[in-house]
């Protein structure tokens, strides 16, 4: 793990030009020769695709295939543009946190908001992550009917088939050692097996497709978005920050090259991740409207719950929920590993690394842990709350601030094509969030049921 020695020091203090001794310790010390360039793939894929990939297929849906596939390659490219962005300018600056770029262009006020950004982005996946998994192991109730987990499926009804053991137990004996390290790095191998499942999920959704395609059983998909009146032509903009969210992996960017063997391929890794990513969720956007249809539910995980209508498709139900819930256990520890470090660069920004102090490292794990916990079972389902976290903080992380950093160009290294590149992200995002923020709290208040999202 890493930190920027900027805020260890007294604000006014002139960043060094080189990293720390404390950087260069955490990254090589202690026999740790670097971390390989597939190990760097796998870690920044897992942090891309999580419970984003739910939400695509409603999104795609809800655009018409093709507006909702192109908007996918859009902000991929966009994604891409904003982490070149990062990358360069962390460089000119010798910043090795993303907060400390913001901090070099903005000062302690811009480092701070961006990471409370990254702490409400990360909390809010990390409690819904906790929630997706609950459904799948333990069941959830919706309009009254009690949909089962497949441990309550395959067990029956037990104290230890209930969503609160069940969860209590995951964080123990799943979770507990997940988030335990201190190297991003020490997180390759539960990354590649993660990135795995989400493409056997993939697998799964295609195989059902060809064979209920063959039997004649699916109907030709809506190509483009259906307007029945002007509150559905704003619904379309909700979309954007789904997809945005889908790609957030900006938090992670810098920690996973500082600890590479050789940081100058951090560009070509950012590229095939990217290329790994946006392909599994074309297919999945894909795949899942091509076979739900307007029935693709807002997480179309849910859409599994019912008859496939092929053989053995109570069994495919179930190894796909359970994929999914394992890839969402692996998910889970690289997230909290960046939320962890930003908490704690709100709480002590003037302390040692966190990764040097036993103590603190202990209690800010417990106290994150024990507060996700805690959120995952009170609150019932928080989709509403994830597409407003989706349309605020994940867009400043994503878009917003590495655009206003290249727009400062403190290190004048920014060119006409990065501005214009900077002030189109910073349109979409203003305006989609603006939009997506309206109509939810529009569609919270309104008891008109015609549209539904």
């Amino acid at each position: 793990m890493t930190s920027d020695r900027k805020y260890r020091r007294p604000p006014r203090t002139p960043l060094l030009p080189q990293k720390s001794d404390d950087e260069s310790l955490d990254a090589h010390g202690s026999g740790f020769d670097g971390a390989s360039t597939s190990g760097a793939v796998f870690n920044l894929s897992t942090t891309i695709v999580g419970a984003g990939i739910m939400g695509l297929p409603a999104t795609v849906n809800q655009l018409g295939l093709i507006p909702g596939l192109l908007t996918i390659i859009c902000v991929s490219m966009l994604t891409e543009s904003s982490i070149d962005m990062i990358l360069r300018f962390s460089r000119a600056s010798k910043s090795s946190t993303y907060s400390g770029v913001a901090a070099e262009a903005f000062g302690g006020p811009g480092r701070n908001i961006l990471q409370a950004c990254i702490v409400i982005n990360n909390l809010g996946m990390l409690v819904v992550y906790m929630i997706i998994i609950g459904d799948v192991l333990s069941g959830t109730w919706e309009d009254g009917f009690h949909h089962r987990g497949v441990m309550e499926e395959w067990f029956g009804e037990h104290w230890w088939t209930t969503r609160p053991a069940l969860l209590l137990f995951t964080t123990l004996f799943i979770f507990a050692p997940l988030i335990s390290f201190k190297r991003v790095n020490s997180l390759r191998y539960t990354s590649a097996l993660s990135v795995g499942l989400a493409v056997v999920f993939v697998a799964i959704t295609a195989g059902v497709v060809i064979v209920k395609l063959m039997e004649g059983k699916i109907g030709m998909p809506r190509l483009m978005p259906k307007l029945v009146n002007q509150a559905s032509f704003w619904k379309l903009f909700t979309t954007v920050p789904v997809v945005v969210t889908a790609y957030i992996c900006h938090h992670n960017i810098l920690p996973i090259e500082n600890e590479l063997k050789d940081p100058t391929q951090m560009k070509s890794i950012v590229r095939k991740s990217l290329a790994l990513c946006s392909s599994v969720y074309i297919a999945t956007s894909f795949f899942g409207v091509v076979l739900f249809g307007d029935h693709t539910m807002d997480d179309v995980l849910a859409n599994f719950d019912g008859d496939l209508g092929i053989p053995y498709g109570s069994l495919l139900d179930d190894l796909v929920r359970v994929s999914y819930g394992l890839h969402l256990m692996l998910v889970f520890p690289i997230v909290f590993f960046s939320l962890r470090l930003n908490i704690d660069g709100l709480l002590f920004p003037y302390a040692i690394p966190i990764a040097f102090d036993d103590r603190r490292f202990f209690l800010v794990t417990v106290a994150l842990m024990g507060f996700i916990l805690i959120g995952a079972s009170c609150v019932p389902s928080i989709w509403d709350a994830f597409q407003f976290t989706g349309a605020t903080a994940a867009v400043c992380v994503g878009f917003i601030f590495p655009a206003a950093i290249t727009l400062r160009n403190t290190h004048g290294i920014a060119t006409k094509k990065d501005r214009l590149i900077s002030w189109m992200m910073i349109f979409l995002a203003v305006s989609t969030s603006t939009v997506a923020v309206t109509s939810d709290i529009y569609s919270f208040f309104s008891v008109d049921q015609g549209i539904t999202s």
